[in-house]
C-alpha cells in the first residue's frame, strides 16, 4: 500500500506529493500513473521495455516486470524528486517514516506547511 509523503522544493515554492510503498495504480496500469505524476522518460522508456518484454517473452515478461515495478515506482519516483531539490515537508511523524523507507537522510526536511 502507498504511503504520501508532502515534499515542497524551496528553490521556486512548488509542493508536490511523493509516495512510498507498493503501487497498486503501477500493478494495473502498467507505466501510465508516470505520464500523471509528469515524468514522462519513465514513461516513455518504461513503455519502450514492456513492448520489447512482451514480443519476445509472448507478454509473460512483461507482467513480472509489472509486477516487479509496482514493488519500485513510488520509491524511485520520490527519490527522484528529492535529488532535483525538493525536500520532505508532511509532519515529523510522515518524515522520518518516509525517509526511513525511501533510504534517504531526513536533514533536508522543512517545517510543515498549513
Amino acid at each position: 500500500m502507498a504511503h504520501k509523503v508532502a515534499l515542497k522544493n524551496p528553490t521556486n515554492g512548488l509542493t508536490t506529493t511523493g509516495f512510498y510503498g507498493f503501487s497498486w495504480t503501477t500493478l494495473f496500469f502498467g507505466f501510465f500513473p508516470a505520464i500523471f505524476r509528469k515524468d514522462f522518460l519513465t514513461f516513455g522508456l518504461g513503455l519502450v521495455i514492456y513492448v520489447l518484454l512482451a514480443v519476445v517473452t509472448v507478454g509473460i515478461g512483461s507482467l513480472v516486470a509489472s509486477i516487479a515495478w509496482a514493488f519500485m515506482y513510488n520509491k524511485y519516483y520520490t527519490r527522484k524528486l528529492i535529488t532535483q531539490g525538493y525536500r520532505f515537508a508532511d509532519s515529523d511523524e510522515v518524515n522520518k517514516a518516509a525517509a526511513q523507507a525511501l533510504g534517504v537522510s531526513l536533514e533536508p526536511a522543512l517545517p510543515p506547511t498549513t
